[in-house]
């Protein structure tokens, strides 16, 4: 009887996986040789673009190589994370991840990438607060006073948010049940479309991240109530969060992280881990982020990784109570 494998094969199988481990050994010494893409699952001039830009330049600038930024908007960012998670594990293609991207498990019934195993979570890059707001000459002064309305007039309230499914509406839907309500959420097509329902009084409160909330909160054009975040928020902190006003343990807030492909070699994983940590926490990187309202917050890959399954568990729980249907 023949040996399946003959000498001779498995010399070679034994010279393929030693030329490939060196070759994965070396790669990873001299990382970077070339530039690095962040492929950024929304369009140019939003906060996670402004946000990515400003981190890779700084990135860049420690590395001395290109960082350069892709932007493939789709529907849930599914497009840029499915052309990340096909990527050679080289540490050159990276993702610009977010509270979105766990959304995203729960609220498709199919996607073409596994979120937890065909990513290596990086760190975290910046956290932002989301906002309930109400037009300036709203009767509600408190969040407490819009809570009390929408018990005492059940069915009657209007909560306005950005699409379904986005982190805002399913904050306005974690709002709603939390508290007990019986208020419509309304979805709209982007933030000026809730923004002038708010101020023509076409609904009673809207949801939105606070950052593009800002001009009109200063030129008060709208009032802010609460931010939702664990904390308040650095920008305003004389406004309560909701957890204060009297709905305990609420959160509800945006980030952005950065994601390699999986199997991306370890030593290169501890490169870009370093890079983005020592890139986020220069003083000047915190304050181009603090002037677009966003929090500076870097991790460790373990932080990272278990931000992301936490709120994979957690949007999966809210989407399911609020009955939204999967895509």
């Amino acid at each position: 009887m023949k040996p399946l494998l003959t000498h001779r094969t498995i010399r070679q199988i034994s010279i393929f996986m030693f030329t490939f481990f060196c070759s994965l050994s070396c790669l990873a010494q001299n990382f970077p040789v070339k530039p690095i893409k962040i492929i950024v699952p929304f369009g140019p001039g939003g906060i996670a673009d402004l946000t990515a830009r400003i981190v890779a330049q700084k990135m860049s600038a420690n590395l001395g190589q290109g960082v350069v930024i892709e932007n493939k908007p789709s529907a849930g960012g599914v497009v840029a994370a499915d052309l990340v998670a096909k990527s050679e594990p080289d540490g050159y293609t990276l993702l610009l991840m977010s509270n979105g991207t766990a959304i995203s498990a729960n609220l498709f019934q199919k996607l073409p990438y596994d979120t937890l195993r065909d990513f290596e979570p990086l760190s975290t890059v910046g956290f932002f607060d989301i906002a309930i707001v109400v037009n300036e000459s709203s009767k509600y002064m408190q969040l407490k006073d819009l809570i009390q309305a929408a018990q005492t007039n059940p069915g009657k309230l209007n909560v306005g948010s950005i699409n379904i499914g986005s982190t805002q509406n399913l904050a306005a839907e974690l709002f709603k049940s939390s508290a007990n309500l019986d208020v419509q959420v309304v979805p709209f097509n982007g933030t000026p479309a809730v923004i002038t329902a708010l101020r023509g009084e076409q609904i009673d409160a809207g949801v939105e991240i606070l950052g593009p909330l800002v001009p009109q909160i200063k030129s008060k054009a709208v009032r802010l109530l609460a931010v939702t975040g664990n904390k308040r928020s650095s920008f305003f902190p004389e406004v309560p969060t909701v957890s204060e006003v009297g709905l305990k343990n609420f959160t509800a807030s945006s980030w952005n992280g950065l994601a390699a492909p999986a199997k991306t070699p370890t030593t290169v994983i501890n490169l870009l881990n370093k890079t983005i940590n020592d890139a986020v926490n220069d003083p000047e990187v915190k304050t181009k982020l603090q002037d677009i309202f966003v929090e500076a917050h870097a991790s460790s890959t373990k932080d990272a990784r278990s931000l992301l399954e936490n709120d994979i568990k957690r949007w999966g729980n809210i989407i399911d109570k609020a009955r939204i249907p999967k895509q």
